[in-house]
């Protein structure tokens, strides 16, 4: 199925069969028809990347920093995009619906770049994973697949999926990550509260669960443990490398399998450090750091819009 009309079949399938039949969840299924809260900018210079990678938006959540994904969105532009997993929280959405028009404005930025030609692979992960049904179908130009490999411009390969598969928690006790989302949600909902402060003063954005996540040992640890495991099961591949999300921490390492470096990349996500990996047209990989990037471009006008102070002539007596 293709089309715009096969991607609003799909979401409102799983809406209506999910979460209930409501004039809400009516409303959401024909997102398209209606007019977006945040209009894209019709002009304006975009950078260009050979390839991006999100991951872990968590849109139907509070905690989905939709604002700075739409400022990324408007900013940026690429030949392919993977959506790596974890786009939609349906875990969230089926305890309580919450859906606020921003979280349209992102499906029809993406649906747009699809329509533009720029090639868009979706990877769902653990929290969208009623997506994965449709695994090898494409909705309005939208790939679904269960994983995916990339090939850089200067010819490495790359293994392209969510991580949950490597998630040890996750496949042995799974009630306990239900229990860990509903913590973590709590977490975000204070975060909410410190950075609606930090406007208040001017402040940029600022993560409290990155932070107490880094802080906490076993955290790190467990962080750790997975990005090897990760680059290991890359490595028993035969490829060069790995692009995944899952635990919301970007980051690039360098790991060792059989003799050979095996690359590992984490996209990071649009929940705590607000981070998409991008690809350069001669390969070379970055990860962009959103709300730092924001900080840069306001400074940067700020600095333009300060008139110059005239230079003060003296005569000589």
């Amino acid at each position: 199925m293709t089309g715009n009309k096969g991607s609003r079949t799909m979401f409102g399938d799983y809406l209506e069969g999910n979460l209930g039949n409501s004039p809400v969840v009516a409303r959401l299924a024909d997102f398209e028809r209606q007019e977006p809260s945040i209009p894209e900018p019709v002009s304006g210079e975009r950078r260009k990347f050979r390839t991006v990678w999100i991951s872990d938006v968590h849109l139907g959540t509070k905690g989905c920093n939709a604002g700075l994904l739409i400022d990324f969105l408007d900013s940026v532009d690429s030949e392919t995009m993977y959506l790596v997993g974890d786009i939609i929280d349906g875990w969230r959405l089926k305890k309580k619906f919450y859906w606020p028009a921003s979280h349209n404005d992102i499906v029809r930025r993406i649906l747009k770049r699809a329509k533009r030609g720029t090639r868009i692979v979706y990877i769902p992960g653990n929290h969208d994973e009623m997506f994965r049904q449709f695994t090898g179908l494409n909705f309005g130009g939208v790939e679904i697949r269960r994983a995916a490999f990339h090939d850089t411009a200067d010819g490495r390969r790359l293994m392209v999926l969510h991580g949950d598969e490597f998630d040890t928690i996750m496949l042995a006790h799974r009630w306990l990550a239900f229990v860990g989302d509903a913590a973590y949600h709590l977490l975000m909902g204070l975060n909410l509260w410190v950075n609606a402060v930090r406007r208040r003063f001017d402040l940029p954005y600022w993560s409290l669960s990155k932070m107490a996540k880094h802080k906490v040992k076993n955290a790190v640890e467990f962080i750790s443990h997975y990005e090897e495991v990760v680059a290991r099961a890359a490595g028993e591949r035969g490829v060069d490398g790995v692009v995944c999300g899952h635990i919301h921490t970007a980051e690039h390492r360098m790991f060792t399998h059989n003799g050979r470096q095996i690359e590992y990349w984490n996209d990071g996500d649009w929940v705590e450090g607000c981070n998409a990996l991008v690809e350069h047209d001669d390969g070379r990989m970055e990860i962009l750091h959103w709300p730092a990037e924001v900080a840069r471009r306001q400074a940067e006008a700020a600095a333009r819009a300060v008139p110059a102070v005239p230079a003060v002539v003296l005569e000589a007596a």
